[in-house]
């Protein structure tokens, strides 16, 4: 089950990133058995949404958990587009981004640690085709 996060210092322990919220952005969950077993942080900035970070817990992992984050945004929101960053080295995520309809535009030098970042897009026309 897919919800919205009200219980940030639980997911703030999840992971070695922090969600900050301001007026844009948003968590949602995945819930199994009444845990949360992953989360999406992104911000909706009018018509574009920047995914932020995603996280599944390792054991649930290799389950769709991730896709299923995304897709419930693509779904639930009406955008332009959404970008998201992912570093070049980690294929899955890539693969799944793909899988999803987005596409590589750009790369980012040196964003992970010094590791370059690819930067994602997916558009809203993508869907209506």
């Amino acid at each position: 089950m897919i919800k919205k996060i009200k219980d940030i210092d639980y997911i703030n322990n999840l992971s070695n990133y922090k969600v900050t919220l301001n007026n844009f952005n948003k968590v949602i969950g995945y819930y199994f058995d009444n845990e949360i077993v992953g989360f999406l942080d992104y911000s909706v900035m009018y018509e574009k949404i920047e995914i932020n970070y995603i996280f599944v817990i390792n054991e649930y992992r290799k389950k769709g958990i991730a896709y299923n984050l995304i897709k419930y945004v693509i779904d639930n929101y009406d955008f332009e587009n959404i970008t998201l960053e992912v570093n070049i080295n980690n294929i899955s995520a890539i693969n799944l981004y793909k899988k999803l309809g987005f596409n590589i535009i750009g790369i980012r030098k040196k964003y992970y640690n010094g590791v370059d970042g690819y930067l994602m897009e997916v558009k809203h026309d993508y869907f209506s085709n």
